[in-house]
């Protein structure tokens, strides 16, 4: 395990697409047994997608707004780009960011290649699926439904500021002929 000088620092990765209560309360839960946590912006590349909707840059105002309107300031966001290679994933993200010792993650590749490279890897419960997921808030979004009491308020706002809707709506569309 990778010796923190400082005490406890956590990493945990996701696209955030976008940031939301869920997220959030796991946040919340990591720095109640870690000093500090890293963020790893995932897929930072990518944007404009109907997956991957929002800029890097997008989600770090999502995120770090969020966490700062709850008071929250002991954190670090590193946008991480995908390198499509399992075995240097890891040595990726290492290299991108500060030393932590602990792992936070539901994803069983993410489990299996940090506690292949000896970090103390933790599950976490994950909160009101039905509502808290980044794939429902954009279905929620394309199809007018309420999502906003889904996401702290300077993520509506941000999406409000970008017309990240719209863009949603558009990039939704397709120029092919439908069957």
């Amino acid at each position: 395990m990778v010796k923190i000088p400082d005490g406890s620092r956590a990493f945990i990765v996701g696209r955030f697409q976008p940031f939301h209560y869920g997220h959030l309360k796991l946040i919340k839960q990591i720095l109640k047994d870690n000093d500090s946590v890293i963020i790893g912006i995932g897929s930072a590349q990518y944007s404009h997608t109907l997956k991957d909707p929002f800029t890097a840059g997008e989600r770090h105002i999502m995120i770090s707004s969020s966490l700062e309107s709850e008071g929250i300031y002991q954190f670090y966001l590193v946008p991480i780009e995908d390198v499509n290679s399992n075995p240097l994933w890891v040595a990726h993200v290492e290299s991108l960011t500060p030393r932590f010792n602990k792992v936070y993650t539901n994803n069983p590749l993410v489990r299996r290649l940090f506690g292949e490279k000896g970090y103390d890897v933790h599950s976490m419960e994950l909160m009101n699926r039905d509502s808290w997921s980044g794939t429902h808030i954009r279905e929620k979004i394309l199809n007018g439904e309420n999502w906003k009491d889904d996401v702290p308020q300077p993520v509506w706002e941000l999406i409000e500021e970008i017309d990240g809707v719209n863009r949603l709506i558009d990039l939704s569309k397709t120029d092919e002929d439908v069957i």
